[in-house]
């Protein structure tokens, strides 16, 4: 009997697995940063972004999501509304590596075997692992720490997607991520002997925004929630 509930679990599983649909495509936008370097505008891309993207699509209103996604985050002090920072001139850059996963909702039904063209707002979060470079500021200039480091965050985007062409959709979207570091613009060291360094607002860690579009690809059989 045990064997035989093992079996049937297993059968079941594969049903499931192949009565799913995905999505796997391209991200392509920019990228820009807020924090304690630059300018604090909410979205104002100033540096390419690229990626790619996955989706496993588990109902008409939810989806699992994996991206991956290179961009440099760029600061500059005299692009600040903050006369303090104009005055103090500093700059920054820094490539980043982005491994973001999480769940997609849709404010409507996207069932994409209706036949019919498809168009709606969703939302996404999860987490985010971002790898950087460790840097902190020598009178006024950006240094290389010689090491880079992985931070956490919590992704947010709001965007809209339509159907595009038969088998393909076009999103765009606009995510902040909230990061669980300091040192992305270099304020604040990695290197405990590099503490006196330190500047900005201790209080507060950096954030980065995407703003840009996905093209994804569907393939995958007619999904369970779908009706003859």
């Amino acid at each position: 009997m045990r064997y035989l509930t093992v079996l049937i679990i297993s059968i079941l599983s594969i049903q499931v697995s192949y009565a799913q649909i995905h999505e796997i495509g391209v991200y392509l936008g920019g990228s820009n940063f807020i924090g304690d370097v630059g300018a604090t505008n909410y979205i104002s891309p100033n540096q390419l972004a690229i990626g790619g993207i996955y989706k496993w699509n588990r109902s008409k209103r939810h989806s699992y999501r994996a991206s991956v996604i290179f961009s440099d985050l760029e600061g500059l002090d005299s692009k600040s509304d903050d006369p303090r920072r104009q005055q103090r001139g500093y700059e920054f850059s820094n490539g980043i590596l982005e491994i973001a996963a999480g769940m997609e909702f849709t404010f409507m039904d996207f069932d994409l075997h209706t036949g019919r063209k498809l168009t709606t707002p969703y939302l996404f979060t999860g987490l985010s692992l971002t790898n950087y470079d460790d840097t902190y500021f020598v009178n006024g200039e950006q240094t290389d720490e010689g090491s880079s480091s992985w931070t956490v965050g919590i992704p947010m985007a709001l965007g809209v997607k339509t159907t595009f062409i038969n088998g393909l959709i076009l999103a765009v979207e606009v995510g902040a991520r909230y990061t669980f570091t300091d040192g992305l613009d270099g304020s604040t060291p990695a290197d405990s002997n590099l503490q006196p360094y330190r500047f900005g607002n201790i209080n507060n860690n950096d954030w980065y925004v995407f703003s840009g579009v996905t093209l994804t690809y569907t393939f995958g059989e007619k999904p369970c929630y779908c009706t003859n």
